[in-house]
């Protein structure tokens, strides 16, 4: 018994230590290319929070389209301006009704991972990582994502410097912390999916949903939404992803909020939503796994 409990924690710590900073920075002097040096925390962007956001932007109206047809009871629901943006959509939609024999052919709805693959011309999945021991990692599994492509977003709770996160932290090796404080849980078992889920039914208004809660369950809505499994460089796997830092406008499209795979710990806190990205240090091609830099320096 001894014996067994003894190798069960060998294999769990082979695969957290990647991800539990202390043993990361111990390890440096044998491991110099998993550091990632940044001047100051100002000129830590690969490219510019428009461009990161813009191709958000373009993901999500996608994924919108492509599922109109639920998307319908979401829109009446919303001012007119927002409405007349899919208005030749309603008129489709509309027409379809009318016609008796399309009841029966209903309208191609492509999986998430296919959209994402027919907006950036690559897509990604979850798989066993090639680093021994790691558990799974995030793969590009069709296409090319070139040098500078949003590849993925750490979806979790926000917490800010001062709000509780002892007792989710706990075990719990998906904790980000952002250049300035912030924090993000991107576990999506325990204590932190309770609060995930807990946070976004007190956001959601009506049938609009603020945030996405479907990367807490194997069908996601948002297929960028994996960002918290990219597992960290080695000597021989460098880093070919980086995490970028933005906080998302207050005029972020209503209708495509329900993508975001973040939500803010507290209601009263004013400041923007904080996302992260992974972007693409260089071209990454079909079968390659996403690295990154766990541990970065600000000097």
């Amino acid at each position: 018994m001894p014996g067994r409990l003894l190798r069960g924690l060998g294999r769990w710590w082979r695969r957290y230590r990647y991800r539990f900073v202390p043993w990361i920075a111990l390890n440096l002097k044998h491991n110099p290319r998993t550091l990632r040096y940044v001047p100051d925390e100002f000129k830590d962007k690969v490219i510019s929070d428009e461009d990161a956001l813009g191709t958000l932007l373009k993901v999500f109206q996608a994924l919108f389209i492509n599922d109109f047809n639920k998307q319908l009871e979401i829109l009446t629901v919303l001012p007119k301006p927002v409405q007349s943006k899919y208005q030749h959509l309603l008129s489709v939609q509309h027409s379809r009704v009318k016609l008796p024999q399309n009841r029966h052919h209903p309208q191609n709805v492509f999986k998430p991972e296919e959209i994402l693959y027919k907006t950036l011309g690559f897509s990604i999945a979850l798989a066993t990582s090639s680093l021994l021991s790691a558990g799974r990692g995030v793969f590009i599994t069709k296409g090319l994502a070139p040098k500078g492509a949003v590849v993925s977003m750490y979806p979790g709770t926000v917490y800010q410097k001062h709000e509780p996160i002892f007792f989710q932290s706990i075990g719990n090796p998906f904790i980000f912390r952002c250049l300035d404080g912030i924090l993000i849980d991107g576990s999506d078992r325990g204590i932190s999916k309770v609060v995930y889920r807990s946070c976004t039914g007190r956001d959601r208004l009506g049938p609009v949903r603020m945030s996405d809660s479907t990367w807490l369950t194997s069908e996601s809505q948002n297929p960028l939404a994996v960002g918290q499994y990219v597992n960290n460089c080695s000597n021989d796997r460098p880093a070919n992803v980086c995490y970028q830092e933005l906080d998302v406008p207050a005029v972020f499209p209503v209708e495509l909020r329900q993508y975001l795979p973040n939500i803010a710990y507290s209601c009263q806190e004013q400041s923007p939503l904080r996302c992260v990205v992974l972007v693409a240090l260089r071209d990454i091609r079909q079968g390659e796994e996403l690295f990154s830099n766990y541990y970065t320096l600000v000097s």
